[in-house]
């Protein structure tokens, strides 16, 4: 799966396409603990698909957020050094 392709979904086919993604995962993780999954990097491919169907879903669901928020966001105020505590006086 390339991000080319992701690009052009709509959020809806991409929450479909994760829930087959996931479909996937889950009968790979079968097979595996049955002793019947011969490329285990399969594994691997399937849980990065799934974290990259889930990026371009945030991004097509936070398209406007992110330009509300900046213009939102105030200068950051520094905070006062801490004082020093006096020295005390020897007896």
């Amino acid at each position: 799966m390339k991000a080319e392709d992701l690009k052009t979904k709509t959020v809806d086919e991409l929450g479909k396409l994760l829930l087959d993604t996931r479909k996937e995962q889950f009968n790979l993780r079968f097979q595996r603990s049955g002793g019947a999954l011969e490329n285990t990097a399969q594994m691997r491919i399937a849980r990065r698909n799934i974290a990259r169907i889930k990026t371009f879903l945030n991004r097509k669901n936070n398209v406007g957020v992110s330009t509300i928020n900046k213009a939102d966001k105030k200068a950051p105020v520094k905070k006062a050094a801490p004082k020093k505590a006096p020295a005390k006086k020897s007896a």
